[in-house]
């Protein structure tokens, strides 16, 4: 997505009980922490990789924004030793929900992966539109399409961002790092998608991740211009936006079907679309995979 409405972390911060899931250590059977004001976290330590290898724990992390997090998730994320934060936020998104949270050491990096301006009369309909505007926005499946467009265009005009994300991330001081968006879903799941495609990491396990951002406990709320959320908001509403606020698989394909349309192999997308040379994967490979 290029935009999100404004979002509130949901009151449902734990796990769903018999659905583990990485913790931020990259253990899979552990249990994640619990975030008041940081939605959709975690580790991608763990992930199968190049060579038999394995995305190194505590060096890559994803979520949602940090505009609302509580003094206890600001010591947890303290704690990480996080050196930079990747905010793929607009200035739009940064207005509506606010600034991230300060915290000690750490390089803030505001890389805007769309144009604030960009359809911004149907954001405005999204938030405060009735039920008609909605149906003509969104029904018959125009909301899918519009999400597909947007991760084909993704990958197709934000080149020369990607391609700094990944020349900044083999910076041995810019790891550990987090990166994110506004639900950490779309812009931030395309751009992790790419650094594990440098890294290595087949399909399969990146559209795992990728959808982990569906568990209800990751999910935020959807809250419309007047305030309303949850069940106050009217079920059709609620169908129509759900293509705007899942993660579904068909958009992330949609990403990986572009680099094979327009580039022809990943490995040509990664040299000749960003930029990303053979010893800049290495070197990405050397800080963020271990053998272990």
């Amino acid at each position: 997505m290029t935009q999100q409405l404004p979002q509130s972390a949901s009151t449902d911060t734990g796990p769903e009980t018999g659905n583990p899931t990485r913790s931020a250590t990259g253990n899979a059977s552990g249990s994640e922490p619990e975030l008041t004001g940081v939605r959709n976290f975690r580790d991608l330590g763990g992930l199968p990789a190049a060579d038999g290898r394995r995305v190194r724990p505590g060096k890559l992390f994803r979520s949602g924004h940090l505009a609302h997090t509580t003094d206890q998730d600001a010591a947890f994320l303290a704690a990480l030793g996080l050196h930079t934060v990747f905010d793929f936020r607009n200035a739009d998104d940064i207005r509506m929900e606010g600034p991230d949270v300060d915290l000690p050491g750490v390089r803030n990096v505001n890389m805007p992966l769309s144009d604030p301006a960009h359809g911004a009369d149907f954001w405005h309909t999204v938030r405060d539109g009735d039920l008609d505007a909605l149906r003509a926005a969104l029904g018959d499946g125009k909301g899918a399409e519009r999400m597909t467009t947007a991760y084909r265009q993704l990958i197709l005009d934000r080149t020369a961002q990607h391609s700094r994300m990944l020349e900044l991330l083999a910076e041995e001081a810019a790891v550990p790092a987090l990166l994110h968006c506004a639900a950490g879903k779309d812009r931030a799941g395309t751009s992790i998608a790419i650094i594990l495609l440098a890294l290595g990491v087949d399909h399969a396990a990146i559209e795992a991740d990728y959808l982990e951002s569906n568990a209800a406990h990751r999910r935020y709320k959807v809250r419309r211009g007047d305030g309303s959320t949850g069940a106050a908001i009217d079920p059709e509403v609620m169908k129509l936006l759900s293509p705007l606020f899942e993660a579904r698989l068909e958009y992330l394909t949609a990403a990986f079907d572009t680099i094979d349309e327009r580039w022809g192999s990943v490995d040509r997308y990664l040299t000749e679309g960003l930029g990303c040379t053979d010893e800049r994967r290495a070197r990405l490979r050397e800080l963020l995979l271990t053998d272990d």
